[in-house]
């Protein structure tokens, strides 16, 4: 059987394929290559490029490939930009996702995995680790639109023959270990990708949005997973759906939170340079502090992090950032 990874050519999706890939499966990739890169994809994967709303070219997809599971990762993520475009948000974040699972349901596909986001909760009440039963009161329709999606999903599961876990995760960063993928894509607004551009000359600085939220030091509060670490949770929610797991929803995160300043603090320290900061005021949409309590990944999935670390996060981000140069000389 083979697995259909939905965006599979970026970020977080090339990780996943190569999770994949390391662990024997059988990959298939969608992707249309809006932020992805072909390059980016394990040679291994089969690739179609295309929209996860094309129906004839899913439809040719199943009938090709014997797929048993879908991670899907396609959408959009900018949270700015989903407040001032919200309905572009909705169409593809939303709409997009609709289609897709309705033709997992037609195609018999059993397993769905998908990549939701912490942006789900909004700032939580407190500052405690949120758990999975927190409110859900997103405050962008980047989060709405994924919830949206978590509502399809728990209602066809019980329409149909159909399992799926919901992934909510928190601040991805880092890059393969191995060297053979990270964030490429250009204009990205993930804070260490810009940071570790900014160390190395590729920006002239940074901007800080928000210097007076209610925190030790001013700036947002985020919880960041090395994203091997949530890929390896999306394979560990795949195997226990095989296994017989029912339908779950699961926070994937360490469980601490570093603010903004101390990030960028990090970034400088393990680079050996400094670069411009610039204080500017809030962004739309930001929630104020969030941090995941990953209980249920780790009593669930059986899922332990391996890169519970900002400085190994931070480094291998900036060995992506320097094999982008290089590769970007060729």
């Amino acid at each position: 059987m083979a697995v259909l990874v939905t965006g599979g050519a970026g970020y977080i999706g090339s990780h996943m394929v190569w999770a994949l890939v390391d662990a024997g499966e059988e990959v298939v990739v969608l992707d249309r290559l809006s932020t992805g890169f072909r390059w980016a994809v394990a040679p291994e994967a089969r690739f179609y490029e295309g929209d996860i709303a094309d129906t004839a070219l899913l439809s040719t997809i199943f009938s090709e490939n014997s797929i048993d599971a879908i991670i899907h990762f396609a959408g959009s993520i900018i949270v700015p930009e989903s407040v001032a475009d919200p309905l572009s948000y909705y169409e593809n974040n939303t709409v997009k996702s609709r289609a897709l699972i309705a033709a997992a349901v037609a195609a018999k596909v059993p397993h769905f995995v998908f990549s939701s986001t912490a942006a789900v909760y909004g700032t939580p009440d407190g500052t405690e680790p949120v758990l999975e039963t927190a409110a859900l009161r997103p405050e962008s329709p980047y989060g709405a639109s994924k919830l949206m999606t978590e509502i399809m999903l728990r209602d066809t599961a019980a329409a149909h023959d159909f399992t799926y876990t919901a992934l909510r995760y928190f601040n991805v960063a880092g890059a393969d270990p191995r060297g053979r993928t990270g964030q490429s894509t250009a204009g990205a607004t993930h804070l260490i990708k810009v940071a570790s551009e900014a160390a190395l000359g590729k920006r002239n600085g940074m901007d800080v949005y928000g210097t007076d939220y209610p925190t030790p030091d001013g700036t947002c509060v985020r919880d960041y997973i090395h994203v091997s670490d949530l890929a390896n949770a999306h394979l560990k929610a795949l195997q226990r759906m095989r296994a017989g797991g029912g339908s779950i929803v699961a926070n994937c995160g360490y469980g601490k939170g570093f603010s903004v300043l101390e990030v960028l603090k990090q970034v400088k320290a393990v680079s050996g340079q400094d670069f411009p900061v610039r204080f500017a005021g809030r962004r739309p949409g930001d929630a104020v502090l969030i941090v995941a309590n990953p209980s249920i990944a780790m009593t669930e999935l059986n899922w332990q992090p391996q890169h519970d670390d900002l400085d190994f996060i931070v480094r291998t981000a900036l060995d992506w950032e320097e094999h982008l140069g290089k590769r970007n000389q060729i």
